[in-house]
């Protein structure tokens, strides 16, 4: 029995994040703070074909 109330506490603990992750946008936000500015980087560096 109290294996299945730590199973079920776990699965709890990971609802109760993946929640608070789509409420407050968190997975949006790391992405604008981290991943775009590298990916602004890398393509500001690659020589431009056609300038618009």
């Amino acid at each position: 029995m109290k294996v299945i109330l730590k199973i079920f506490a776990a699965l709890a603990a990971v609802l109760a994040l993946l929640f608070t992750v789509y409420i407050f946008d968190l997975d949006m936000k790391l992405m604008r703070s981290v991943v775009l500015p590298f990916l602004n980087r890398h393509y500001d560096k690659q020589k431009r074909e056609h300038v618009i």
